[in-house]
């Protein structure tokens, strides 16, 4: 289905009907990867989902629920996902994500570092 206004397709088995779709995305900690992934805009990264399929994209944005828009889309395993190979972008609900991969240059982990340091100390 497409979301109204936009050029946005949500993939139905994206969604996980068990979670509310409107709650949480605001706790420290989330806004602490909020703001490190909204750092990562433009560059390629590789998402899995909590039902084994991974997607490799340019990440687009990124809000506070943790929801992701990639573009430039493609799936990391074709032969095992073949009705996938049509997306080219698409929207993640956070809560299906189980792994997002990063490109090693484009991290700063010292900055990382600090900042979960100054989280867990409460500041």
């Amino acid at each position: 289905a497409s979301v109204p206004g936009t050029r946005w397709s949500r993939c139905p088995f994206f969604e996980d009907e068990d979670e509310d779709v409107g709650g949480g995305g605001g706790g420290a900690s989330t806004m602490l990867f909020y703001s490190f992934f909204k750092t990562l805009v433009g560059q390629e990264v590789t998402v899995e989902l909590k039902n084994d399929l991974a997607l490799v994209g340019r990440l687009h944005s990124i809000d506070q629920f943790l929801n992701l828009k990639l573009d430039d889309v493609h799936v990391a395993d074709e032969q095992k996902h073949p009705h996938m190979a049509s997306v080219k972008n698409c929207f993640i609900r956070g809560s299906v994500v189980r792994y997002v991969q990063l490109p090693s240059d484009g991290v700063d982990v010292d900055a990382l570092h600090d900042a979960t340091r100054r989280e867990a100390r409460g500041r």
